[in-house]
């Protein structure tokens, strides 16, 4: 639910939480709604997840939390989490589980700060809502100073509503008295990273995203020399609110970088300059997407703020299905399971497939990783019949690989419908699209302006032919020219890619095999081998194998 401005002051309603699984769950999210500022609560799946898993295990947790006025309760028994020096960790627990404490105290917190900002502002002289809102969600969400206050509260003297809300009020007093909090102090200090994730769940989408990142990097230095530094500033007081000369600066030098080879893609292409009253806009989204989102004040301390980084936590097993995808030209999920399947069958019939010298010198090469001369010594050859056994193996496998992605066949189309449909706003994640990105920052200056006008603009060639005062032969080949470079870069890439994929893939057979030898050696009884021992039963494994 959300709702808007009171009529009594400025400052918009709190929706109330109507139990205990939201008031333990959720963040305040500040919204637009009818052109005026609203607040909406935002759920955490994660702190959902751990409240229904401990509703369900821990039954004292269950009796407190059925009851809906147990709030003081349930926020108690977080703080004996958080606290519990022991660490000991139930088998169904998370191994998390005090970093979650914190974040369960956090949220119930949250209506502490709304309050304890909202009382504030009836004093005379009093800052902006927003600004004590900041102060007092920063001071929540942050674990380390919040076990510091946890720790010396009684319980005896007040209840932890009470003390909390105590702390608030007088925390952003001292604040806002010494002017130590500054909204453009936090726009300052944010990484880009964080920024980012802040737009995100803000709603902001690509490419504006990168556009506003591009744009704070100049507003930064502009504010740095013109304000922070600037020599009539006291040493100590708040940040001061920039003027309008500071964003026009800023816009002038986002408006003569942008056109540079090392500008981010999506800035390139969007040919429209940008004014100071663009730059203003922005920074003020920026500070209400940070001020906002409650992963983007607090420390980088949970799995949760990772994955929205785009971290993923890998076991070793899954690196050649997952390099397997960069080679696959379909979306379908179904498909590249079949196309990785089918990698893995054509690959072990070729090794399998293989003289025994050969093979051996493959699987002890990429398996154990000997080298060339060690591999010489072992078998008694020379290194150059070692060195023609491996390529002459190698490019066997590659083209096998190679029958399977046909990149010839689809790379052309691939190029030709980005350029069409994606130009503006690359996924960088995915790697095809990151290698097309990087092969146009490479392009030639008169290469990249008409594919700019062509695709980025959606001009037509006479229209370009006039604007640059060039011929539509002169359009046409270079166009031509250009999506050939980047088919060929693509192309490049893949090839790289799929040699990374067999390297990986003859690594994980290797050691698959190994696997099933020391399996055998265990059922005799035998203890750990040395890698000497290894290797050598390795080689008499291969050579029993009759294929």
């Amino acid at each position: 639910m959300v709702l808007n401005f009171t009529k009594t002051d400025s400052i918009p309603v709190l929706p109330k939480r109507q139990n205990n699984l939201n008031k333990f769950s959720t963040y305040i999210m500040l919204s637009n709604q009818n052109n005026q500022l609203a607040l909406q609560w935002k759920h955490q799946p994660s702190l959902q997840r751990n409240l229904k898993l401990y509703e369900e295990k821990h039954q004292e947790f269950s009796n407190l939390f059925c009851h809906q006025d147990k709030g003081i309760d349930i926020a108690n028994f977080w703080r004996k989490v958080a606290f519990d020096e022991s660490q000991l960790i139930a088998t169904w627990e998370p191994s998390n589980k005090t970093q979650l404490a914190y974040e369960h105290l956090a949220s119930y917190f949250e209506e502490k700060c709304y309050w304890a900002a909202k009382d504030l502002c009836k004093e005379p002289n009093a800052n902006s809502w927003e600004e004590y809102l900041c102060i007092a969600r920063l001071l929540v969400y942050n674990p380390l100073r919040l076990k510091e206050i946890l720790v010396n509260y009684n319980f005896e003297s007040a209840n932890i509503d009470t003390y909390i809300s105590k702390i608030l009020t007088n925390h952003i007093k001292f604040s806002a008295e010494v002017n130590r909090f500054s909204r453009w102090r936090l726009l300052y200090k944010k990484i880009d990273k964080e920024l980012i994730e802040a737009l995100k769940v803000f709603g902001i989408i690509e490419p504006e995203i990168s556009l506003i990142v591009f744009a704070r990097k100049y507003f930064k230095q502009v504010y740095l020399i013109n304000k922070v530094k600037n020599p009539t500033r006291i040493t100590g007081k708040k940040w001061i609110a920039p003027e309008e000369e500071d964003f026009l600066q800023s816009a002038q030098c986002y408006n003569v970088e942008k056109v540079l080879p090392t500008a981010p893609h999506e800035v390139f292409v969007n040919s429209n300059k940008v004014t100071a009253k663009q730059i203003q806009d922005w920074m003020e989204v920026c500070i209400k997407a940070l001020e906002s989102y409650p992963i983007s004040i607090l420390p980088k301390f949970s799995l949760d703020a990772l994955q929205l980084d785009g971290f993923e936590v890998k076991s070793e097993l899954q690196v050649a299905e997952i390099e397997w995808e960069k080679i696959s030209s379909t979306e379908d999920t179904r498909e590249q399971g079949f196309l990785a399947n089918q990698a893995n069958s054509i690959l072990s019939e070729q090794v399998q497939s293989m003289k025994l010298d050969d093979r051996k010198i493959l699987l002890l090469y990429y398996g154990f990783g000997l080298n060339q001369k060690q591999l010489a010594d072992r078998l008694g050859m020379n290194q150059s019949t070692i060195s023609r056994y491996l390529t002459k193996s190698t490019i066997k496998l590659l083209e096998a690989i190679a029958k399977i992605s046909q990149p010839q066949r689809w790379v052309k189309q691939y190029v030709r419908r980005w350029l069409e449909n994606e130009y503006h706003a690359p996924v960088h994640s995915d790697l095809i699209q990151a290698a097309l990105v990087s092969a146009i920052k490479k392009l030639v200056k008169e290469e990249r302006e008409i594919l700019q006008l062509y695709y980025g603009e959606q001009m037509d060639e006479i229209k370009i032919a006039d604007q640059l005062g060039i011929s539509l032969d002169e359009i046409a080949t270079t166009l031509t020219r250009a999506r050939n470079v980047l088919q060929q870069k693509v192309m490049q890439e893949i090839n790289i890619w799929i040699k990374e994929y067999l390297e990986k893939w003859l690594g994980n057979y290797s050691k698959s095999l190994l696997k099933v030898v020391l399996k055998n050696e265990a059922k005799l009884g035998k203890k750990e081998l040395k890698l000497e021992e290894q290797i050598s039963l390795l080689e008499i494994y291969i050579q029993s194998q009759l294929y």
